[in-house]
């Protein structure tokens, strides 16, 4: 259990309208109007306005937070509505930053929103963290997470962090300068990328929409207890939810001492790889474009076009003339043996990762001239069926 010293000092006064607006929280002994005043105080930054930016920043508004930073460069996709509630139907095509501000400033005009509209690089990351007092990092993909991680450690700065997937979550609190040796980084929990290929991201695998308020309800509490120093935070504890259970467990985290200290910032997008080697090396000279495979089926040459995602994606959209084949079938080695022997496989699947990976086994069991589709029936649809339902 871990007991911190409050992280932000307090504000000199509260207002007459935010003492109403606050009433609630100022008759909370624990946090009272000195809680309320760090709170007042606190400048934090959010990275993404996506599944758990969303619920995350609301509360945070809510609850005081004078400062809000939002790291966000994307734009609202109608795929984003089922989870990410601060944005609406009007926002669709509009910059997540300035929707997300504006759902804030809605919730309580008192915040000071700061937006980044920009992409989180090694180049800018340690810079913009030392002007914050805490860091949210609820990104969805390993590249970030680590540089979120290096750079909090850089910036000398403690920071949140929540994971989804499905109906999973995981939240932490990371913190290399803690007081009393107590300090942990992400590292020490994983300290090294998963295999390329080997964990989905929610756009392949899916994520249950009320997860992400799950996940980041505890998020903002753990904020909210860091800055105004009650309770006992996630430091050194990973906590993991499962909502089919109904089950919230921690798991001990303890300092890797093999683990090398951060000195620098790395290239993160190699550090994880996208793919694997072996795909990379399977892709070379053996990827067709969406024009190029539409050329090919016409051409009648004899191609077998296999999607090689799962049967529910399969049922949602597929192009016509294909067969499934899932990608774990096919390295598993049982769907081997469907591919027809007389004609060139061609794979596909959502985005052109999955099935660069379901390459690499193809050609490993003897199809030489096996082909996969680059940017997957996402391109396809884009390029070619503009009219397909896609997810």
């Amino acid at each position: 259990m871990t007991s911190l010293p409050p992280l932000v000092e307090p504000a000199a006064e509260l207002t007459r309208d935010e003492v109403s607006r606050y009433s609630r929280h100022l008759i909370i002994p624990d946090l009272g109007l000195d809680g309320q005043k760090r709170l007042k105080n606190a400048k934090v930054l959010v990275i993404g306005a996506g599944g758990l930016g969303s619920p995350t920043l609301l509360y945070l508004a809510a609850a005081g937070v004078g400062t809000i930073g939002i790291v966000e460069f994307d734009v609202v996709d109608e795929s984003n509505l089922q989870r990410q509630i601060i944005h609406g139907q009007s926002d669709i095509g509009r910059s997540k930053a300035q929707s997300a501000r504006d759902s804030v400033l809605e919730v309580n005009p008192y915040v000071n929103v700061v937006l980044h509209e920009l992409r989180l690089e090694p180049d800018n990351a340690v810079d913009l963290f030392a002007q914050y007092d805490l860091i949210l990092d609820g990104t969805d993909n390993f590249a970030t997470r680590y540089l979120v991680n290096d750079a909090a450690v850089l910036a000398h700065k403690p920071y949140v962090w929540g994971s989804i997937y499905r109906f999973e979550g995981q939240v932490s609190v990371f913190w290399e300068d803690a007081p009393d040796d107590l300090g942990l980084n992400y590292r020490d929990l994983y300290p090294e990328p998963p295999p390329p290929g080997m964990v989905p991201s929610c756009a392949e695998g899916g994520v249950l929409g009320i997860l992400c308020a799950s996940i980041a309800s505890v998020m903002g509490t753990e904020a909210i207890k860091l800055i105004t120093g009650i309770g006992e935070t996630l430091l050194g504890r990973l906590m993991v939810y499962d909502a089919l259970d109904m089950s919230y467990r921690t798991i001990k985290i303890r300092k890797d001492p093999a683990r090398e200290k951060i000195t620098e910032l790395i290239d993160y997008e190699a550090f994880c790889g996208v793919i694997t080697d072996e795909a990379a090396a399977a892709s070379v000279g053996s990827t067709v474009t969406p024009l190029e495979l539409r050329e090919l089926l016409d051409s009648g040459k004899p191609v077998a076009l296999i999607d090689v995602r799962e049967p529910v994606e399969w049922e949602i959209n597929h192009i016509e003339g294909a067969e499934l084949i899932p990608k774990s079938a096919l390295e598993a080695g049982s769907g081997l043996a469907q591919l027809p022997q007389d004609r060139v496989p061609v794979l596909y699947c959502k985005t052109g990762i999955r099935s660069a990976e379901a390459l690499a086994a193809v050609k490993k069991a003897g199809f030489a001239e096996a082909l996969h589709l680059q940017g997957g029936i996402v391109a396809w649809a884009k390029q070619l069926e503009p009219d397909m339902v896609m997810y």
